[in-house]
């Protein structure tokens, strides 16, 4: 009986095989997830700054910020994916705190960022005529500069209270490894849930002021009054209503089942695996900062036209160089000029 007891326990290297092919599928998925991150809300940082250098529009700035925060989540996903590709990896107890509130602040500061577009939006669209006035180049420094400090306080809460903080031996750096329980909950309940309802009031009342608008544009058109064809009023405002109804749906179902099933492990922590929460939950929720670029540029006209040139400037100058490169190879460039290239190509 000892030896079929023994013989049908796995042995103790198949275990950590699994175990080390599991860390090196979930680093491949992270450093994959990470590196999009940043190359899709770097080049969005780029035109944005572009686009505000051009036009001064200081509402931007807040998508700046969002994309900047964004990136940060990307680098420091990116740490917890050289982690998993590096087993076995042991590190200290404040290694992995500090690694885990890097990942808690960039967070927080990607989600602050969200609702300080949403805020800008909502006013823009409640107050229009006075919105060039309240939103000052002062006040949008102090908003970004409060957001990041809030930000860093949330994140790095347990550092400096030790009470917050779990002991375990545990190799692995993760939310419920190193964060009390505790912590965990009062940043739920007192941080995020918050957000989300004012991020979810903004962005439905954005919906309410649009569908009026798309109602009173059809009530004129119907009374023979708009011609023909759709307006392109009512064409932008149904435009923007199903952006804002993306947004919202993207963010919810990024982060509401990481939080939702994070409240009730912490709760009851045998009702739900953590392991769920963390590889693939915890995933979704991060997929959101790959969003945001993609839909907040999608969002901004202004961001397309400069995306649309920056690829047709990067385009022209591939040309120019293929073109110089190809045209008459072996003889002394100097001899001939640049427009025969081109006129070559043409």
């Amino acid at each position: 009986m000892a030896e079929d007891a023994v013989g049908d326990t796995p042995p103790q290297w198949c275990v950590s095989q699994k175990a080390t092919m599991a860390s090196w599928a979930l680093g491949a998925i992270l450093a994959m997830l990470a590196s999009l991150i940043i190359a899709a809300n770097v080049l969005v940082a780029i035109v944005l700054l572009c686009h505000i250098q051009k036009s001064g529009s200081k509402g931007l700035c807040f998508v700046l910020n969002l994309a900047l925060a964004d990136a940060m989540v990307g680098f420091t996903v990116m740490g917890l994916a050289m982690d998993e590709l590096s087993q076995p990896f042991h590190p200290s107890q404040n290694f992995c705190i500090l690694r885990m509130a890097f990942v808690t602040s960039s967070s927080a500061a990607s989600i602050l960022s969200l609702i300080l577009v949403a805020c800008d939006r909502h006013l823009a669209i409640r107050k229009p005529f006075h919105y060039f006035q309240l939103v000052t180049g002062l006040r949008v420094g102090v908003c970004v500069v409060g957001l990041w400090l809030v930000a860093a306080t949330v994140g790095f809460l347990p550092v400096f209270i030790p009470r917050f903080q779990r002991v375990n031996n545990h190799w692995k750096c993760s939310f419920f490894n190193v964060f009390h329980p505790s912590y965990m909950l009062t940043m739920f309940c007192f941080g995020f849930f918050p957000a989300l309802f004012l991020f979810l009031y903004l962005y439905c009342d954005m919906l309410k002021i649009a569908s009026v608008h798309v109602q009173h544009i059809l009530e004129v058109e119907q009374a023979g009054l708009g011609g023909g064809c759709p307006p392109p009023r009512a064409t932008s405002d149904m435009k923007a209503m199903r952006t804002v109804a993306l947004l919202i749906g993207c963010f919810t179902l990024s982060w509401l089942p990481f939080f939702i099933t994070g409240v009730v492990q912490m709760v009851c922590s045998e009702c739900f695996p953590y392991k769920v929460i963390e590889n693939f939950f915890w995933l979704l929720g991060l997929g959101n900062s790959l969003l945001n670029p993609l839909l907040y540029s999608y969002w901004q006209r202004d961001v397309q036209l400069q995306l649309s040139q920056l690829a047709a400037g990067v385009k022209r100058r591939l040309l120019l160089h293929l073109g110089s490169t190809r045209c008459f190879p072996g003889r002394d460039t100097k001899a001939l000029p640049a427009v025969s290239c081109l006129e070559l190509q043409d």
